[in-house]
């Protein structure tokens, strides 16, 4: 998997955390625990300034083990949906040694994911989005009916027609596309839909995606969204 800038990842994921504005030095310490959620290890260490608990890329770290967190940030107040816990302060970071990339910097998410640090990546997209038609067929749809009939709509074929505001290519081993076509609302996220994908697409190309809706995706770390169409076909 291609390694991308930890705050694009972030920006990409949303969270409902806060983070502090610049990274520290090297962490050290030693393995008291160790918790694997979803596609991350959670290491609660014993450093020369007491415990702490940190987050990386899923790796094998043995109780014990001696092991230095790279890059790392302070997040504070920070959900696990995955583990159902919340933490007063939890350290963001590379796993020495291993070149796996985590979140070490908390942007602002896109809209209806919670609030965070502001970041620049995160400012609205600067593409104009004027109304488009909703794609042909009995399963095309409108975004904001995505997610008004998301519970109907679970885990079935749709097929969506809308410009590109965003691209973020290799993440996770899949392309992300945001999408919209003029409906919906800034206010509760209902205006932007996030598509996977294997094709590429450039920003400002209005192009029909067809793939299988899923709802309520929990990424683990605190990053969910209420939809995705996932593994779509993209056609201009």
């Amino acid at each position: 998997m291609k390694v991308v800038p930890a705050a694009l990842l972030a920006f990409l994921l949303g969270s409902t955390c806060m983070a502090t504005a610049s990274a520290a030095a090297p962490l050290q310490g030693t393995v008291l625990e160790t918790i694997d959620a979803a596609q991350y290890t959670y290491l609660r260490l014993t450093t020369p300034g007491g415990e702490v608990w940190a987050a990386v890329t899923h790796a094998d770290v043995k109780k014990g083990a001696q092991v230095t967190i790279q890059d790392p940030m302070v997040m504070t107040n920070f959900e696990s949906k995955t583990l159902n816990r919340k933490f007063d302060k939890i350290v963001f970071g590379t796993l020495g040694g291993t070149g796996a990339a985590v979140p070490s910097g908390m942007p602002m998410p896109p809209p209806g994911m919670g609030a965070a640090a502001p970041h620049p990546a995160a400012a609205t997209p600067d593409v104009a989005v004027v109304k488009v038609p909703r794609a042909a067929g009995p399963d095309g749809h409108t975004v904001a009916e995505l997610y008004a009939q998301r519970a109907k709509l679970k885990d079935k074929p749709v097929a969506v027609q809308g410009a590109v505001v965003k691209f973020l290519p290799s993440i996770m081993g899949k392309n992300w596309v945001h999408l919209r076509d003029g409906t919906g609302t800034a206010s509760d996220g209902s205006n932007d839909l996030v598509v996977t994908t294997m094709q590429t697409a450039r920003t400002g190309d209005v192009i029909t995606v067809r793939g299988t809706v899923r709802t309520d995706i929990d990424l683990g770390m605190g990053y969910s969204y209420k939809v995705i169409v996932e593994n779509a076909s993209l056609q201009k």
